[in-house]
């Protein structure tokens, strides 16, 4: 079945609606998610959207924590159009109706996280914001865009000429062919891959895996940040205790109520999340449990009413004071590279949200950007797009060889344990040589014919793309930078500065830029 489109959207978060609604004043959108609208990383988000909205903060403040939180491994020219830019969006939102938390003098409430250096952030319904911002996005898109759920991407398809011109999709009703002139990923992060993670299960990484098999180039695979608390019962990750629980005066403490931030770092309970998780990982690696005291937050359901439920939902007594937690995967820095504007390495490919790498988090994403992210890239490509408009007149498929057949791989299960084992908050050089070693080649993953392949058996593939790319990233980073630490090499090293692992066309190469440079009269300017 063929359908045609002006501009394709894969995925349903906060940057794939914020493009849609202002795309659909100018073009037939497409919209194509693998589950539910109502299942993505934008509509579970806790912690809130970080933005600069009073007197007493600045934005150049915004850029320094972000950078400070990201060991400045960053496109420096993004992370101010992000905090820039981001900071306008948000501003005409409050001013155009966004329910966010306000006081009874109708100022915003502004929460504290983790490495921030003043309050910004903004929530709505206490920890239910990106709850709430999508379903005010979802009212706003107009019918006539029409959002295809259950449907998993499994190829992009390029024309004869180099250009994304489509994707295929299977679902209930079988295989789809969506043909546009613009295509956008928009699939979120790959947190799924760890059996302990914040993410739903079908945050697997496809979009990375789609456009790396596709050529895309693909970058900061290595950096997954692992959030500290992660409600923990029955020996599983049961959702995500937001930072804001911190900045309202929860501490983390050990199984006799002793504090363990203290004296590790300045911020204590607020030092960036690689800082707090890795606490919390060597407390319990010595066989010690972990938990957020929150007996000096009142009024704690009704500040945090998702999480309370959260909570009594997992028999956790929240009158005794205690919130077992312990770290898990929860956001990816790396994925696809793409410039300000969402474009890719592949014309008529862009990428934004999570699955994109503009270089705006660095080594370890700063508390409540990911929102903030979403909907400032997403309403650049949309305006980008809207300024090319739709001239796309080859539709003719390039017919790629993909000649092999599906390599060994392990159960869902046994990676996520795996990944969690190897490739997880701490690591070695030894862990991650083994890992790789039982991973299919990444020549064998580009090649690999999907066709007959079931969405099941299609996920778990995207999955050891996505793992597999993240290992060799791992390795070849040889320093402890952001989000992980290496046991075998645990400081930062100078030469690593500055520096990115870059895979493409099947090739590993490190560069001294995120991106391509070439001089023009004077300017830099990106070329792919």
């Amino acid at each position: 079945m063929d359908v045609k489109t002006d501009v394709l959207i894969i995925g349903s978060g906060i940057a794939a609606l914020q493009a849609a609604l202002l795309l659909e004043e100018h073009f037939q959108i497409q919209i194509v998610t693998k589950s539910s609208v109502y299942m993505s990383s934008s509509y579970r988000a806790q912690g809130g959207i970080a933005a600069v909205t009073s007197k007493e903060d600045h934005i150049k403040h915004h850029i320094a924590d972000t950078l400070k939180a990201g060991e400045y491994h960053h496109e420096k020219r993004n992370v101010e159009t992000l905090i820039e830019d981001g900071t306008k969006i948000m501003q005409n939102y409050l001013k155009t109706g966004l329910p966010i938390d306000r006081h009874l003098d109708g100022k915003p409430v502004l929460g504290l996280e983790g490495a921030h250096s003043h309050h910004r952030i903004l929530h709505a319904g206490g920890d239910r914001t990106g709850q709430i911002f999508i379903d005010y996005l979802l009212h706003k898109l107009s019918p006539k865009t029409k959002v295809n759920c259950y449907e998993m991407a499994y190829e992009l398809l390029l024309n004869t000429d180099g250009d994304c011109i489509g994707v295929l999709t299977k679902g209930e009703k079988g295989i789809k062919r969506y043909l546009a002139h613009h295509v956008i990923l928009a699939t979120g992060g790959a947190g799924a891959l760890y059996s302990s993670t914040s993410n739903y299960p079908n945050n697997t990484g496809d979009g990375i895996a789609l456009a790396f098999r596709a050529g895309a180039a693909i970058s900061d695979m290595e950096f997954m940040q692992f959030h500290p608390s992660l409600l923990w019962c029955e020996n599983k990750a049961k959702g995500l205790i937001s930072e804001a629980v911190r900045g309202a005066g929860g501490t983390f403490v050990d199984a006799q109520c002793k504090p363990i931030m203290k004296g590790l770092h300045p911020q204590g309970d607020l030092a960036p999340r690689h800082i707090t998780a890795h606490a919390l990982f060597t407390k319990r690696a010595a066989g010690e449990e972990t938990f957020i005291d929150i007996a000096t937050i009142q009024n704690f359901d009704a500040k945090f009413p998702a999480i309370a439920q959260l909570c009594y939902d997992n028999q956790v007594h929240l009158q005794d004071g205690l919130i077992p937690v312990a770290p898990g995967s929860h956001f990816l820095m790396g994925g696809v590279i793409a410039d300000d504007n969402g474009r890719t390495t592949i014309p008529n490919l862009y990428a934004v949200g999570e699955v994109a790498c503009t270089g705006v988090h660095g080594a370890n994403r700063l508390a409540s950007n990911s929102l903030l992210e979403g909907i400032t890239f997403g309403q650049k490509v949309a305006y980008f797009i809207i300024q090319q408009g739709c001239h796309q007149k080859n539709f003719l498929l390039d017919q790629p060889q993909y000649a092999d057949k599906k390599p060994p791989l392990f159960s869902k299960q046994q990676l996520q344990q795996r990944m969690m084992q190897f490739v997880g908050i701490v690591r070695n050089i030894d862990d991650l040589q083994y890992f790789v070693q039982q991973l299919p080649s990444l020549q064998s993953l580009l090649h690999t014919n999907l066709e007959g392949m079931e969405q099941a058996e299609l996920e778990l593939f995207m999955m050891h793309v996505v793992a597999t790319l993240m290992t060799h990233a791992a390795i070849i980073r040889t320093e402890t930078r952001g989000a992980h630490i290496r046991t075998d090499k645990s400081e930062m090293d100078a030469q690593w500065a500055s520096r990115w692992i870059i895979f493409s066309q099947g090739q590993l190469k490190v560069r001294n830029s995120l991106y391509e440079y070439h001089q023009t009269r004077g300017n830099a300017q990106t070329v792919f």
